[in-house]
């Protein structure tokens, strides 16, 4: 399986994969409930919006596909990619979706419209991941902007942050389509990066093996673990409590605790 997406307990799981298709899952009987076609490759990612009701999944044959949860039908696909769209992102008011792709390129589309508002050209590799920024971001992003540019204007967002194989992390103001943080360290590429839940850091892993936390206002990395004997793949924080998940090509996962 490419992904797994879920909300304990209100609403089933969801899953993707190269066998081109999307499977909802009911998390009481442990049954897959629904199988959903439509992608001509392998399916890299699948994101319930935030009310539930659709899915949208990034896939190989380069497009974005929203679908409809209650009947399994897909009601648009977004095309603009060049090359395997990898992720696809709902933004937290389920307006926009934010994709990465092999075409080193963020694309940001407008769900209503199936229009493409954005296209970010600022990495030089595949881009791995990207997250929408919590609204508790948006103060400490403006400090950091305003920290290297005083007279910058306040800006309301939305922000994303992304990560790439070419090992950086970019943060960006989707509003102005610009890249306003870049964050240098991690010695392969980087496979997640999200923001932590206090709104003041962002949390990655990496094939380097580590997890790295960023003061992301000052640009620099505050703390390197090493946190597994593989490629660290995938991290997510825990809903409610103070822990962070991760996965790794070394078959384990690991749950750390944030202090």
């Amino acid at each position: 399986s490419s992904g797994i997406n879920a909300e304990w307990p209100l609403r089933p799981g969801a899953s993707c994969s190269s066998d081109l298709t999307i499977r909802l899952w009911d998390f009481v009987g442990f049954e897959c409930i629904k199988t959903m076609h439509g992608h001509d490759h392998t399916v890299s990612s699948v994101r319930f919006v935030p009310t539930g009701d659709f899915l949208v999944s990034a896939s190989r044959d380069k497009s974005i596909k929203v679908w409809e949860v209650s009947t399994g039908y897909c009601t648009k696909t977004l095309l603009g990619h060049r090359e395997w769209a990898r992720v696809a992102v709902v933004s937290p008011d389920g307006k926009l979706i934010a994709s990465g792709s092999n075409d080193h390129t963020i694309r940001i589309w407008e769900i209503a419209t199936k229009e493409c508002k954005a296209e970010l050209r600022d990495h030089d590799h595949v881009v791995e991941c990207v997250d929408w920024a919590p609204d508790n971001c948006t103060a400490h992003i403006n400090e950091a902007i305003q920290s290297e540019n005083p007279r910058a204007a306040k800006s309301d967002g939305p922000f994303l942050v992304s990560g790439s194989r070419d090992k950086t992390i970019k943060v960006y103001d989707v509003s102005t389509g610009s890249c306003i943080i870049s964050l240098i360290g991690h010695d392969n590429w980087v496979r997640q990066a999200i923001f932590h839940p206090n709104g003041k850091m962002i949390v990655s892993c990496a094939d380097d093996k580590t997890i790295r936390v960023w003061d992301f206002k000052n640009r620099r990395s505050t703390k390197t673990i090493h946190a597994h004997e593989h490629f660290v793949t995938c991290l997510d924080f825990h809903k409610s409590a103070p822990y962070v998940i991760t996965g790794s090509v070394d078959q384990l996962c690991k749950v750390w605790e944030c202090r």
